[in-house]
């Protein structure tokens, strides 16, 4: 029996630091939201650049008007508030649409992720693009309100939908339209939720992957933003087409569909019209995809902390 115990003692200690080990390499799981979370602070602080950038993309024909000069005449229409118009359908998409591409992204990621071994970056595309597209499915409701408040301003009055909120939108859209109403442009919503995934998150998390791999860099705030500031270039380039479709699409009375618009622009525009707005685009979706991604990492940091303290 003397003898026995130490054998047992030892199998234990060895077992235990078998554990350990495996817990390290397995990927942390966090909360489904944190996406979301992050994405709603990120839209607090870059809405009016996201107002800018849509008044740009519907102005038809040649515009000269550049983002500071389009911004300066938002202010002068309907005042500083003028640039915030759709905030509420802002913040309620971001709700909907990255807690959603976040969420399915970071599970997608954890089940295909074998212990020991990181993701290859096709996979992480993979995981990003059927995060977008269940994302941009349940964001498109809000994503419709958001575009028509936004571009509210530049109709003539009479024309003007003057919706109070976004949930009053959403309400008068169902009424005048039908559910159906809060489908349009969900396929081209769709598609540049899958270019924007694939391109923002995947680029983001392999950016990080690799400048951590150098030992140069650590895991620290000055990663998160050159990581996030390529995330935003590579996104910006790769969205921008389809941006401008959904955009004119969504705002459009009429019913069309991705390719009839697309061959129009291109047609009666040029192809350098599905880059509309790329400026105010980049001004945009660049500072958001760096505040979105510092958010979150803070918020995951905060979350690591109340585990450990917990532990």
């Amino acid at each position: 029996m003397e003898t026995a115990k130490p054998q047992v003692l030892t199998s234990t200690v060895h077992l235990s630091k078998t554990q350990d080990k495996d817990n390290k390499l397995k990927k942390k799981e966090y909360p489904f939201w944190f996406g979301g979370a992050a994405s709603c602070f990120a839209c607090l602080i870059t809405h009016p650049l996201d107002t800018t950038k849509v008044r740009l993309q519907t102005v038809k024909g040649i515009n000269k008007t550049g983002a500071v000069g389009m911004m300066i005449n938002i202010i002068k229409l309907g005042g500083i508030g003028g640039i915030y118009s759709g905030l509420s359908a802002s913040i309620l998409r971001q709700a909907t649409y990255s807690t959603m591409r976040f969420g399915v992204y970071d599970r997608l990621q954890n089940y295909l992720t074998k212990e020991g071994e990181k993701l290859s970056f096709v996979k992480k595309i993979f995981c990003a693009s059927i995060g977008g597209c269940v994302g941009g499915a349940f964001g498109n409701p809000a994503d419709v309100v958001m575009v028509r408040m936004q571009n509210d301003a530049e109709l003539p009055p009479e024309l003007r939908r003057n919706y109070k909120h976004a949930f009053e939108g959403l309400y008068r859209i169902t009424k005048e339209s039908g559910i159906t109403g809060l489908t349009r442009g969900i396929g081209p919503n769709m598609n540049r939720a899958i270019l924007m995934s694939s391109s923002q998150i995947a680029t983001y998390d392999q950016s990080k992957q690799l400048l951590l791999e150098t030992g140069i860099f650590h895991d620290n705030i000055f990663t998160h933003l050159i990581s996030s500031m390529l995330a935003g270039l590579v996104a910006t380039t790769i969205c921008s087409p389809v941006d401008v479709i959904k955009t004119r699409i969504m705002n459009s009375e009429k019913k069309l569909t991705f390719f009839p618009m697309l061959k129009s622009i291109i047609t009666t525009e040029g192809l350098f019209a599905l880059f509309k707005g790329w400026v105010p685009s980049y001004v945009r979706l660049g500072p958001h995809t760096v505040a979105t991604f510092l958010f979150l990492e803070q918020i995951r940091s905060l979350y690591d902390k109340r585990i450990k303290s917990n532990s």
